[in-house]
């Protein structure tokens, strides 16, 4: 696979990746948890957690007949019934409670640690294609070494 090539269900989670490496890069003392926690109050993640990136992203892919501008190829229908797959899968792992975020303990509760990992397996999934496909210059986080 190419790096123009990048699969569609690949593009949140480089949203994701690109914003908490910002955010650490904003804060350079945070360890990839702190940036994570730090995304999970941004306006990226409550449009990921609510379906709306997903939403937007794919009336776009509709206007557009669903024709990729890069290989100006028709996307095929199961990447199109993968990308609602995903948003689902987002929706249920990034439950939006911020008032339940931390117990007296300071440790995040069950559903913020579902996010939490889901957001880590969404980063590392990023590194790895960065990883396969030769682009070592991408991985910030360096969160699969």
């Amino acid at each position: 696979m190419s790096k123009e090539e990048k699969p569609y269900v690949l593009h949140v989670a480089e949203l994701i990746y690109v914003k908490v490496c910002d955010i650490k890069k904003k804060n350079p003392d945070f360890s990839n948890i702190n940036a994570l926690e730090s995304f999970i109050g941004t306006n990226e993640y409550k449009k990921v957690s609510s379906g709306e990136f997903h939403d937007e992203w794919i009336e776009k892919l509709q206007k557009k007949n669903f024709i990729d501008k890069k290989t100006n190829k028709k996307i095929p229908e199961e990447t199109i019934k993968l990308l609602h797959i995903q948003k689902d899968m987002m929706i249920k792992q990034l439950i939006q409670f911020p008032e339940l975020y931390y117990a007296k303990s300071h440790f995040p509760l069950e559903l913020s640690q579902r996010a939490l990992d889901h957001l880590w397996r969404m980063c590392e999934s990023y590194e790895l294609w960065c990883k396969e496909t030769k682009q070592k210059h991408l991985i910030v986080l360096n969160l699969i070494d």
